[in-house]
């Protein structure tokens, strides 16, 4: 029985869920009027049905003093009763013997109650009671008068009660059904802009176009919606144009390794076809050629893996983490001198704190020390440091090089941008531009400058974060060297 008892509410509350917002509006303003006037008739009733018996009682009273007054006059026998008039008032005289006396073709009153009799038995001076154990209900007020008592008495009429009841009846669902007709016309206006806002989106949907800004229209909650979505849509067009601009870059980027490989690769092939392979490539040409092959296929992987990393964005499984940048650094230093033995890095690391995710910060680490590492003289280390200053962790990789043109340094970062100086060098210009994304979605700070040692000096900040209750502290200015 309680099983299916709860499953009612869940079934209207399903059916409710699948009406149309203009639907509930009109339900919610025609209910809560219904619910207004149902109050407002009741309140209204119960002071009507007040006031009509009040006025009733007093009218009572103000009869029942007269025919008293007449009574101690002319006697209780003998004072004069008013006929009946056919509706309305009725009378009757209580002797002392407990007899009683009414006028002629008065309809019987009830009979005289105990409390009434002993009003005239002077008990009390009067009683104001009500008779409903009949078909007609009665109001008698009983008033002492001589030896005995007068009772008048009136017919309790609930016609007015009723009379206004059905008029409030009526009211009640004309305003009902008004109610229901400006809910749904306060909906549709309402709602208005929520339906040009879902055709927009519909057609934007439809036509992909992203340009088609939603008109600014309405107020409140309904501006803050628009704006919203139009802040999305904008998002949209630059991420869209994002994408196309590196599959642009990344189109001509390949362009040129992918011609060489193949003209190299057409050219094994077609020497091997005549069978001349061996005496038109001596051994050392050979070895050479296949030398520049590997190192072709080397730069296309290293070409697409930043491709692949850099159209990833923000978008990562790794989870962020409290850790410490130095074991970042010390690793992402190892990983340089394996990938390129003749870089020496020289490491003076403090230990800092940060929260961020570890492959990340370490491939930006990585591309640092790539990139110094491609500018700095043989004999020369890169110079890696990371201290704390303040909130922030610094870490700083400076290099020997020539440094960086004025004129390049606002472009260092983007994607794809290679000085003219640095166009004979392997790299895909993308190193850098990796490093900035990544600073960014740590909340970080990427610059330039140029170091001490007249190369390029490139500093990343980042938000530092208090280190695990746990953990022991690294020794201050841990001074090492990788090769």
């Amino acid at each position: 029985m309680s099983r299916h008892a709860g499953r009612e509410p869940r079934r209207l509350t399903r059916w409710w869920r699948r009406r149309s917002l203009r639907a509930r509006l009109t339900v919610i303003a025609a209910t809560a009027i219904a619910v207004s006037v149902f109050v407002a008739f009741q309140v209204a009733s119960e002071l009507l049905d007040r006031e009509l018996k009040d006025t009733a009682e007093n009218q009572l009273r103000a009869d029942a003093r007269v025919l008293a007054t007449n009574a101690k006059r002319a006697g209780l026998a003998e004072v004069r009763l008013p006929p009946y008039p056919g509706s309305g008032r009725l009378v009757r005289v209580i002797l002392p013997d407990g007899s009683i006396r009414t006028p002629a073709g008065q309809p019987a009153l009830p009979p005289v109650s105990e409390d009434a009799g002993r009003v005239a038995q002077g008990a009390s001076a009067d009683l104001m009671e009500s008779n409903d154990s009949d078909e007609d209900g009665y109001v008698i007020h009983t008033l002492r008068a001589g030896d005995g008592a007068v009772q008048v008495a009136r017919v309790v009429d609930d016609s007015p009660i009723n009379q206004f009841g059905f008029g409030m009846l009526l009211i009640g669902l004309l305003c009902v059904v008004g109610g229901a007709l400006v809910g749904r016309t306060v909906a549709r206006t309402g709602l208005a802009p929520i339906d040009r806002l879902t055709a927009a989106a519909v057609r934007v949907a439809r036509t992909r176009d992203l340009d088609a800004d939603i008109p600014d229209e309405g107020g409140g909650e309904i501006r803050r919606l628009i704006r919203s979505i139009n802040d999305m849509l904008a998002a949209l067009r630059e991420s869209r144009l994002a994408q196309r601009l590196l599959a642009e870059d990344a189109a001509h980027e390949l362009k040129t390794p992918l011609t060489s490989l193949r003209l190299n690769v057409e050219l094994l092939i077609r020497l091997d076809r005549r069978g001349t392979l061996d005496s038109a490539l001596p051994a050392e040409s050979r070895t050479r050629l296949l030398n520049d092959l590997g190192a072709q296929v080397a730069e296309l992987s290293t070409l697409v893996a930043e491709l692949t990393d850099l159209a990833r964005g923000d978008v990562s499984d790794e989870s962020t983490e409290v850790l410490d940048l130095a074991d970042v650094v010390g690793a992402a230093a190892t990983r340089a001198g394996s990938r390129v033995p003749d870089i020496e890095v020289a490491l003076d690391v403090t230990s800092v704190w940060v929260s961020g995710r570890p492959a990340a910060l370490e491939r930006a680490v990585l591309n640092l020390i790539d990139n110094a590492g491609k500018w700095s003289p043989a004999d020369q280390p890169v110079q890696v440091r990371l201290r704390a200053e303040g909130a922030s962790a610094v870490l700083e990789v400076d290099d020997a090089g020539p440094g960086i043109d004025a004129a390049d340094v606002p472009r260092v970062f983007d994607r794809f941008y290679r000085a003219d100086s640095a166009r004979a060098l392997p790299g895909s210009g993308l190193g850098l531009s990796i490093v900035q994304r990544v600073v960014d979605a740590h909340g970080g700070r990427a610059t330039v400058a140029r170091s001490a040692r007249g190369g390029a000096l490139l500093r990343v900040d980042l938000p530092a974060a208090a280190p695990p209750a746990d953990v022991p502290r690294r020794p201050a200015g841990e001074d090492t060297a990788v090769r």
